[in-house]
């Protein structure tokens, strides 16, 4: 089965990113986390632990690794323009990464309506086990 890739970006082209996925973006479930930051940046996230997050940057030094919370992921915004386009966490599995779809450039093809979703309470080694298995690879190119 071919992957569906996805390319988009931050608005002023020093971030880039292609998302491969399983599913067509018209099929991929889609998730808005219910915490401060994602309810502010109206992220709509996918993830497929099949398939694969790629970051490039022209300036990684412009490049934020926004952590808050339980810290236990880095969430990745331009200095310069300030898109998000997703977030990487350092996992058993390996390097996993959410990617927000209102950064790629054919984010009207993700038509599912997002499920709300509230980690409050999540214990840290659950949310790096959730994130182990549910998020996808990454792939950071620097």
């Amino acid at each position: 089965m071919s992957l569906h890739k996805h390319a988009g970006g931050c608005h002023c082209g020093n971030i880039r990113v292609v998302v491969e996925l399983h599913q067509s973006a018209a099929d991929s479930p889609l998730r808005a986390c219910g915490c401060s930051f994602c309810r502010a940046h109206g992220t709509r996230t996918v993830a497929d632990p099949g398939g694969v997050f790629k970051i490039w940057a022209e300036d990684w030094r412009e490049v934020n690794r926004y952590r808050f919370g339980t810290r236990t992921a880095d969430f990745l915004m331009c200095r310069g323009c300030g898109v998000y386009v997703g977030a990487v966490c350092e996992t058993e599995s390996g390097l996993r990464a959410v990617a927000n779809v209102n950064c790629l450039n054919d984010r009207a093809m993700f038509t599912a309506a997002p499920s709300v979703v509230d980690y409050d309470g999540e214990e840290n080694g659950d949310r790096l086990a959730r994130r182990a298995k549910n998020w996808m690879p990454a792939v950071v190119h620097q």
